[in-house]
């Protein structure tokens, strides 16, 4: 009986700091060896300023929690797909993420831990970007700021991203800037 309980202490312990050990790929979004843009590759660009400074971070309560992954890079690949395909012949599209604010936020209390970002009505996504609309001979044919919002983010259906996808409130909002704003001229 000693030797049961010996071996699933030693089971339950090697589980539980198996838990809680970051594998060494497991990137950072503040690390600062990781670019601050996507590889050039096709008509649109897409960079964005130091995740430092993102709402995201810095107005986490969970800072831990929110540098963890590499959401930016996420939302900047599905960015530069949807822009793509909406772009007119010979176009291009140069992209800067200013500022980035997940949908949801990490609830302390309640019992609940910490590490769970909890979504919620009041903490709606938010994507603030810059950008250069460049034309089939090189003129810059629109430019602008632009702050994606959607405070009803929650009922809105899935659309074109999965309803599993961790990222699918910011690129929903992502999709409307493009549809919107991109598409729209090009009918």
């Amino acid at each position: 009986m000693t030797r049961t309980r010996h071996w699933a202490t030693a089971l339950i312990s090697a589980a539980l700091a198996a838990a809680f050990v970051v594998p060494a790929f497991a990137a950072r979004v503040t690390d600062p060896e990781l670019p601050r843009s996507l590889d050039a590759d096709g008509p649109v660009t897409v960079s964005w300023t130091d995740p430092h400074a993102f709402s995201e971070i810095r107005y986490s309560r969970n800072r831990f929690e929110a540098e963890r992954g590499d959401w930016v890079r996420g939302i900047a690949r599905h960015l530069a797909k949807r822009a793509a395909g909406a772009l007119g012949p010979g176009e291009r599209l140069d992209v800067v993420i200013t500022d980035i604010e997940l949908a949801g936020d990490f609830e302390p209390g309640a019992g609940r831990s910490d590490g769970v970002r909890i979504v919620r009505d009041i903490y709606p996504p938010r994507i603030d970007l810059s950008y250069t609309l460049y034309d089939a001979s090189g003129d810059v044919a629109d430019s602008g700021e632009r702050s994606l919002r959607d405070i009803g983010f929650l009922h809105r259906q899935a659309g074109t991203v999965g309803s599993g996808d961790p990222l699918r409130h910011e690129k929903r909002l992502v999709d409307a800037w493009v549809r919107d704003e991109l598409a729209r001229r090009t009918r």
